[in-house]
């Protein structure tokens, strides 16, 4: 679900703005605040506007945005931690009065369009005209219904489960001493509540499986039937998804056109301080500086996988079927690390099994992040944080497991939501989930229409940039290590392991939004859905699905920014930003050596460099910003390319028999 603003919560990937959730076993909040006064909308008249009437007239919009979006994330924010009908229609009352604010006053607004206006009000009504990713038609009955289906889509995403069959029905039937019911759950509260009480009366209860019980097979089975069955389990949850996503896509597009763009993916495209058409030229020429680089990675893994998995299954010269790599969405590859260790027998990397052995609960994994802010000079995480945040999976409801970073309102609320399990992976989630909040913390008393980064990308990016200066020297002072990889063997094994994340993520990155932005514009029909979705992971990834499919499944639906609204090329964009933004931090910090060495942890040049940058929100251009922090005024990919550089080399030379590409 996503309205607006860029407000309220973000990251890997939540959309509007956020409330305390009930404790276990509360009731929901069976009402917010009263609703919001009128919005100041600007009079008609034959007279001239006047820089006057415009100060106004901003002042306005920021006082009624302030009051919305706090009613908005509180909404959002219980209904995303306490799944109901009534959360659900809560959220969707809120998000519509927000659209329809925004529909309002987004138009009043082009009553200064060609006003010579002081620098900051001038920026206040550019941010004004894209300050929405969802904009909604005029007309009252088909805004509530688009508010409605933002918020039941995401509701059916976070309710998903899979009743299994086969190995995981009998694995789950051994844990539980219960009877698997066959089939899949949609997702639906009835349908899920059907599946927890196990079906027929007296039968024994079955395991259904969510998101996260599959991403676990996902992870850690290496078994092909096992791990084909989570995936096409959890992508079963999507279908009854479609009808609603086309009628959201027709929806939005109506209310795009009322504010002057030809569809959504147009308005998704003009906030970047540039055209449309020259945003989406930019984001191909990043793709093109590293794609020599994925194509790399990929054909060694490839090869590896085949070794594993045998020739029948993966060829010489084909596309990886996407259920092997680890991740349900092939996204990352991190996991199957063990199946491909360049080096056997060099220091351990296994984070996640140091974190298991300490025991690391919940909150102590989020202090190490706290820790590693504060070193820079950042101010403690308020008590709100910790006693306000979702850390663990709640046993008693439905929530959205999903993790992001919140700001409640304008008041410096600031919270994560995460179901947090004992992992690397989450460690690192937690670094760039505090870093959005640390984002937030430096803007928050700035007018609410620069609260906000200085684009998507910005946001998405600082989190990373911590992230990575949580180096093998940085983890051992936390005792996650054991020792340092010291030789050039030691190096490749880490160099490796962080492409699996960090380079094995761009196509997806950008290819998510691409088919976003042909749905939208009508280049993709409604019933190419899925076919145009499997085109492009075979173009950008050289990834294939594991199973036959067809127009009756809807494969991008199973991916949560799909189902809730989320705008997705920010996180290709942060996976750029973030290495130029270490380069530049790494410098301020002293740094002399290699960028792969350099961890800023405790730096307090460094930290002040970030706070000087973050304190901007989008007060200024990105490119302002970019400069600020970096020095440049270009997105500049070679920061990546600088990094990776010597598993490049060594990439090149494992690759030398291998018939590369697909």
């Amino acid at each position: 679900m996503v309205v607006a603003l860029g407000l309220g919560a973000a990251c890997s990937g939540a959309a509007s703005p956020p409330a305390p959730p009930p404790s276990p076993g509360q009731q929901a909040p069976a009402a917010l605040a009263a609703p919001a006064a009128p919005p100041q909308a600007a009079p008609r008249q034959a007279a001239p506007a006047t820089g006057a009437e415009a100060q106004a007239f901003f002042s306005g919009v920021d006082r009624d945005l302030r009051a919305l979006r706090l009613r908005s994330a509180r909404a959002a924010w219980v209904n995303q931690t306490y799944l109901t009908d009534d959360t659900d229609a809560l959220a969707a009352s809120a998000e519509e009065e927000m659209m329809a604010y925004l529909s309002r006053t987004m138009k009043a607004a082009t009553r200064f369009d060609g006003l010579a206006l002081p620098p900051d009000l001038a920026r206040q009504r550019t941010l004004l005209k894209v300050s929405t990713t969802l904009p909604a038609p005029s007309d009252p009955a088909e805004r509530a219904e688009l508010a409605a289906l933002a918020v039941e889509m995401t509701s059916l995403y976070g309710k998903g489960k899979y009743c299994p069959k086969g190995k995981l029905g009998q694995a789950a039937r051994a844990a539980t001493g219960g009877v698997s019911a066959p089939g899949v759950a949609t997702g639906s509260a009835a349908a899920a509540g059907a599946a927890a009480r196990g079906g027929a009366a007296g039968a024994a209860a079955p395991k259904c499986l969510e998101l996260s019980d599959l991403s676990e097979v996902l992870r850690t089975s290496r078994t092909w039937d096992e791990l084909l069955e989570a995936w096409a389990g959890w992508h079963a949850i999507a279908p009854p998804l479609r009808p609603k996503f086309e009628r959201y896509v027709a929806l939005g597009n109506k209310g795009a056109a009322e504010i002057g763009f030809p569809d959504v993916g147009a308005l998704w495209r003009a906030g970047y301080d540039m055209t449309p058409e020259a945003f989406e030229a930019e984001t191909d020429r990043l793709w093109g500086q590293l794609k020599p680089l994925y194509d790399e990675l990929h054909c060694y893994v490839r090869a590896r996988l085949r070794a594993t998995y045998g020739k029948d299954r993966i060829g010489d010269k084909a596309p990886i079927p996407a259920h092997v790599l680890g991740n349900m969405w092939a996204q990352e590859w991190s996991h199957v690390y063990a199946l491909m260790e360049p080096y056997k027998g060099q220091p351990s990397l296994d984070v996640t099994r140091k974190i298991k052995a300490k025991k690391l609960d919940e909150k102590q994994m989020v202090s190490l992040g706290e820790r590693f802010f504060t070193s820079l000079g950042f101010d403690p995480l308020p008590a709100t944080f910790w006693e306000r945040s979702l850390f663990k999976k709640p046993v008693d409801r439905d929530v959205v497991c999903h993790a992001s970073a919140w700001d409640v309102g304008d008041r410096d609320d600031l919270r994560i939501k995460m179901c947090i399990e004992p992992t690397e992976e989450d460690l690192i989630t937690i670094h760039h989930e505090l870093g959005h909040v640390y984002y937030y913390h430096q803007y928050h008393e700035l007018p609410i229409l620069f609260q906000s980064g200085a684009n998507e990308g910005f946001h998405e990016g600082i989190g990373d940039t911590l992230a990575l200066s949580v180096t093998p020297s940085y983890l051992k002072t936390l005792g996650l290590v054991d020792r340092v990889p010291e030789d050039e063997k030691g190096l490749i094994n880490f160099l490796f392991k962080k492409a699996l994340d960090k380079i094995a993520f761009l196509p997806f990155g950008k290819l998510i939004d691409q088919w976003r932005w042909d749905v939208f514009s009508g280049k993709t029909r409604p019933a190419d859905y899925n076919k145009a979705w499997w085109a492009l992971r075979l173009k950008y990834q050289g990834v294939a699905p594991p199973v036959p499919r067809s127009e009756a499944d809807f494969d991008p639906g199973a991916k949560y920014h799909v189902a809730a609204g989320v705008t997705y090329t920010r996180y290709f964009l942060a996976h750029i930003y973030q290495f130029q933004f270490h380069r530049a931090l790494c410098k301020a910090a002293g740094h002399t050596g290699p960028l792969h060495a350099c961890s800023i942890h405790g730096s307090e040049a460094a930290g002040e460099k970030l706070r000087a940058m973050l304190s901007l929100g989008a007060s200024r251009p990105w490119q302002e910003a970019m400069q600020a922090m970096t020095g440049e005024r270009e997105a500049d990919a070679g920061a990546v390319l600088e990094y990776f550089e010597p598993l490049r080399r060594w990439l090149k030379e494992q690759n030398k028999n291998e018939v590369c590409g697909w």
